[in-house]
C-alpha cells in the first residue's frame, strides 16, 4: 500500500508522462486540441484511481442536452490541487482552465500547460492579467470550455473566499453563461500547503443552472459576482 507521500510521487509521474510528449509535440508543430484532450483526460483518470477516489457528479443535466454545443464560463470554489483531474474527470467537454504565473514556470509542466491551451495569469501584473483575459476570450470564442476559480487562491478551511471581477468581466464580454460548479471533499485527497495524498476520499462535483451574464449587464457586475457565489455556496 502506497504512502500519501509515495501516491503524491505518482501522481507527478504521471503528470512528466503527459507533459514529454505535449512539449515535443510542441517543439515539432504537432500540438492538437484532441491530443491534449485525451492526455488529460488519461491523466486525471490515473490520478482520481490511484487515490482511489470515489467520485459522484450530480446535475450534469444543468449543461442542457438541448445545447450540446454551447460553451461556458466554468466557475467553481477551489479547495485542492486535486480540483483539477477531479473537474477534468467530471466535466464531459474540452475545458482548459486559467491559472497562476507561478504553475508555468515548472519544468516541462509549464511549456506543457501553455502547449494544452491553459491560461497563464499574473496577477501581480494588471497588464498581463489584463492580456491573459483576452486570451480567455480567444478560447471561448474557439468553442473550449474556460474553467475560472474566482476565489483566486486555495481555500485553507473550506470556506468562500472573496471573489474577484476578471472572470465575471470575461462573461460579461463574451456574453456567454456562467457554469457554477461546487466540489466537495477534494480537500480530503490532499489539502492546501501539503504532500501528503490521502487515499479514499469521497468527492462530490455539483453542477448548478447557468447563469445569463446578460441578464445583468456591465453594470450589474456586482450583482452577477454575488449572484454566482451564493450559486456556488449553494452546491457545496
Amino acid at each position: 500500500m502506497k504512502s500519501g507521500y509515495a501516491l503524491a510521487l505518482a501522481g507527478m509521474a504521471e503528470t512528466l508522462a503527459i507533459s514529454v510528449p505535449t512539449v515535443a509535440d510542441a517543439l515539432r508543430g504537432r500540438v492538437t486540441l484532441e491530443a491534449c484532450d485525451e492526455r488529460l483526460a488519461r491523466w486525471s483518470r490515473r490520478l482520481l484511481e490511484q487515490a482511489d477516489v470515489r467520485l459522484s457528479t450530480f446535475g450534469l443535466e444543468a449543461l442542457g442536452a438541448e445545447r450540446a454545443g454551447e460553451t461556458f464560463v466554468v466557475m467553481s470554489n477551489h479547495r485542492s490541487v486535486y480540483d483539477i483531474p477531479v473537474l477534468f474527470q467530471a466535466f464531459p467537454r474540452t475545458l482548459r482552465m486559467v491559472t497562476k504565473t507561478e504553475l508555468f514556470k515548472i519544468p516541462l509542466w509549464g511549456p506543457a500547460m501553455r502547449a494544452a491551451g491553459f491560461i497563464e495569469i499574473d496577477r501581480k501584473d494588471r497588464a498581463r492579467a489584463i492580456a491573459s483575459l483576452a486570451v480567455a476570450r480567444a478560447r471561448l470564442e474557439s468553442g473550449v470550455n474556460v474553467w475560472i476559480a474566482p476565489e483566486g487562491t486555495r481555500s485553507r478551511d473550506g470556506a468562500l473566499r472573496e471573489f474577484k471581477k476578471g472572470g465575471f468581466l470575461l462573461a460579461l464580454e463574451t456574453g456567454l453563461r456562467i457554469l457554477p460548479v461546487g466540489l466537495r471533499g477534494t480537500e480530503d485527497v490532499l489539502r492546501s500547503g501539503s504532500f501528503d495524498v490521502r487515499k479514499g476520499a469521497r468527492v462530490e462535483v455539483r453542477f448548478g443552472a447557468p447563469i445569463d451574464p446578460r441578464d445583468y449587464g456591465m453594470e450589474r457586475r456586482d450583482e452577477l459576482t454575488a449572484a454566482t457565489r451564493a450559486a456556488i455556496a449553494a452546491l457545496v
